[in-house]
């Protein structure tokens, strides 16, 4: 009984591992008006963005779309940053899994243009 509690124990361990494994950080810098990263490409995954918000001077925020469809019905609502980014301080979003095709990012609080974002 002890040895089926081990291996239990081991085949969770290793399933929790692998599957944090398979969440990467997509950090992202927002100034006044703008991204300093203009256009982003990845690969098929599953992502948790980290906006900076580097001395706008207010809280800043994140929208990600699919190309094409900006509006608000259609905004990834996972990639929304947890809590408002005060100034000179980070947040991040829920994971966000991809697949391929064209987004747009762009924070409306800020506001900034609406950059691209390729998943490959």
């Amino acid at each position: 009984m002890k040895r089926i509690i081990a291996i239990l124990v081991l085949i969770l361990g290793i399933a929790f591992q692998a599957n944090a494994q398979d969440v990467k950080t997509v950090a992202l810098e927002q100034t006044k008006g703008e991204f300093t990263q203009k256009e982003l490409t990845l690969k098929e995954g599953t992502y948790v963005f980290e906006i900076s918000n580097n001395a706008v001077g207010h809280d800043v925020g994140f929208v990600l779309a699919p190309k094409g469809k900006v509006e608000a019905e259609h905004h990834i609502k996972d990639a929304y940053v947890t809590s408002l980014v005060k100034n000179n301080s980070k947040s991040t979003s829920k994971k966000v899994t991809l697949k391929k095709g064209e987004y747009v990012y762009f924070c409306p609080l800020n506001p900034t243009p609406q950059y691209t974002l390729k998943v490959e």
